[in-house]
């Protein structure tokens, strides 16, 4: 095993492909003024981990968040891992619906937890 990490891979998220899955969502921080071909806008960055559904077991690490309700539901969270579903909100007219994570359920924080620490190998713990 290497002593180098190789680079991280860009990390951009289509939500719309991880609709109904199951997220463990670890806020970093919260960037303002992120220039954007829409933009200047904000955005949370996180490590996003997949736990259920077809892209079960993929990590967007360093990723930003840009979907606002998303946004809202993560920036007081920083540090700490968020759980929940991801979803669809109510579209306001003449807009997309909001992405958001739904609450988890207890069958949900098991399998989170069961999934996480299926993730730690003899080197994480040496």
């Amino acid at each position: 095993m290497s002593q180098f990490a190789s680079p991280a891979t860009p990390s951009g998220i289509e939500w719309a492909s991880l609709k109904g899955s199951l997220l463990v969502i670890e806020p970093v921080e919260v960037v303002k003024g992120i220039a954007t071909s829409f933009g200047t806008t904000d955005a949370v960055r996180a490590t996003v981990t997949v736990v259920d559904g077809p892209k079960a077991g993929e990590t967007y690490e360093d990723a930003l968040v840009f979907p606002k309700v998303l946004q809202a539901q993560l920036s007081s969270r920083v540090g700490q891992k968020v759980l929940g579903r991801l979803g669809q909100g109510q579209a306001k007219p003449g807009q997309s619906a909001p992405w958001m994570l739904l609450p988890a359920t207890p069958a949900d924080e098991q399998t989170a937890t069961k999934f996480l620490a299926s993730q730690f190998t003899a080197a994480d713990i040496i």
